[in-house]
């Protein structure tokens, strides 16, 4: 079993000046953190103008930082926004190339499109084409990496002519591709195309399981045909995450938090929004059905919070039944709401101390088996895919250099 860690750089209101400046110097020391404990990722979302719920709106700066301050955890862009309308598929490429050039090789790449008409209208992109547009552009994107020159493309979404995109990834033949999931029809769209599942949905073990055996079913069959020039079998869910031993306290510092991601998640969708006069984080608190004491003795009543809060003994059942189901890293969600900074370090160092060590003694030799079973299927899977044929060189178009104007009205006659 892997562990992530994960941003969306919430930040509720009353805002404070330096807030949103504390907010992300804050999340840089809980990566260095992290990575000192032997976590294995640092995700970042790629949200725009989702006041209070996402103030991550240029992830590739965020993850360069990270890059550049630590040493050997992963960072994985969880996700980034592929349709060319928010960032063109070139100039994508080229960040990602740089990026893990800049981490020498521990880039992750996740493909997203956006879900709320804030993003999605902000930028005109038809809602109704979304998943095609992200799809076009992140095989395009894995082209960009892998071919010299790309040879050009002329689709629905955009259209490019021949260029060397640079730089390519230190990672061959480019850096593992992950897809945003939010339901069993994403993860079959991203076992089809080969490509990881980021299963961003607050699930039991049980319902993981199935969506394990949903995932890697295709995986495993003729359904898949990689979107990229390798095949990425790995899933990921998303957890809840707040570690104490005394469960009431992990409670107290976590659960406002998490209810706040959940409430924000549909609201965002389903509530107007009046741009820069939100009030999420208010609408939120007047939600709110019980009292933070009621919380707390139903959660006694529980035992252990199945949702990643707890102590190390009921996320370490968390984690197992998450093991059991066939899920291959766990994200914990460790800045959501009002939660701090404190608190969260506190958690990670817990959780590393106490319940880490079980399962990363297993991860290496579980993972090898794991390779050496898929290894006939996703070769079965590389071949089926529809490659771009390379340009030779006599193909390659000139692009003509610039001429003053007489010369070329010269050069007419």
């Amino acid at each position: 079993m892997r562990f992530g860690i994960f941003y969306e750089h919430q930040l509720p209101k009353p805002w404070n000046e330096g807030d949103e400046a504390r907010l992300f110097h804050e999340a840089l020391e809980q990566v260095v953190l992290a990575d000192r404990l032997g976590y294995d990722y640092a995700w970042e979302v790629e949200h725009h103008f989702l006041e209070e719920y996402s103030h991550s709106s240029a992830p590739e700066v965020f993850l360069a930082a990270c890059a550049a301050l630590t040493k050997t955890i992963r960072v994985g862009h969880g996700i980034r926004q592929v349709i060319p309308h928010y960032n063109h598929p070139a100039r994508t490429a080229e960040g990602l190339g740089t990026l893990d050039i800049i981490s020498r090789g521990r880039l992750d790449f996740g493909i997203g499109e956006g879900a709320t008409r804030l993003e999605l209208g902000g930028f005109k992109i038809p809602a109704r084409e979304k998943r095609a547009l992200a799809l076009e552009a992140a095989e395009q994107i894995a082209n960009m990496m892998v071919m010299e020159p790309y040879p050009g493309y002329e689709g629905p979404g955009f259209s490019m002519p021949c260029r060397n995109v640079l730089p390519k990834p230190m990672q061959k033949p480019h850096p593992p591709m992950w897809m945003a999931c939010t339901n069993r029809d994403t993860i079959k769209v991203a076992a089809q195309n080969g490509i990881g599942a980021l299963a961003f949905s607050f699930l039991d073990p049980k319902e993981a399981e199935t969506w394990s055996e949903i995932y890697y079913g295709i995986i495993k069959s003729d359904q898949c045909v990689p979107i990229g020039h390798s095949v990425n079998a790995n899933l990921a869910m998303v957890s809840n995450f707040s570690v104490h031993h005394d469960r009431d306290e992990a409670i107290r510092r976590g659960q406002e938090g998490f209810e706040f991601f959940s409430y924000a998640v549909n609201a965002l969708v389903a509530h107007d929004v009046l741009p820069g006069r939100s009030q999420l984080f208010e609408d939120f608190q007047k939600s709110r059905a019980a009292s933070d004491d009621e919380i707390i003795a139903a959660r006694r009543a529980a035992k252990y919070n199945a949702n990643g809060i707890g102590t190390p003994d009921d996320i370490r059942q968390h984690i197992r039944g998450f093991q059991a189901a066939g899920v291959d890293q766990v994200i914990f969600l460790q800045q959501a709401g009002r939660n701090k900074h404190a608190h969260i370090c506190e958690a990670l160092e817990l959780f590393a101390a106490e319940v880490m060590p079980e399962f990363k003694a297993q991860a290496q030799e579980r993972e090898a088996k794991k390779a050496a079973e898929l290894a006939p299927y996703i070769e079965a899977a590389l071949a089926r895919k529809p490659r771009m044929k390379p340009l030779e060189d006599h193909e390659i178009p000139v692009v003509p250099a610039s001429r003053p104007k007489a010369q070329i009205n010269e050069t007419v006659r």
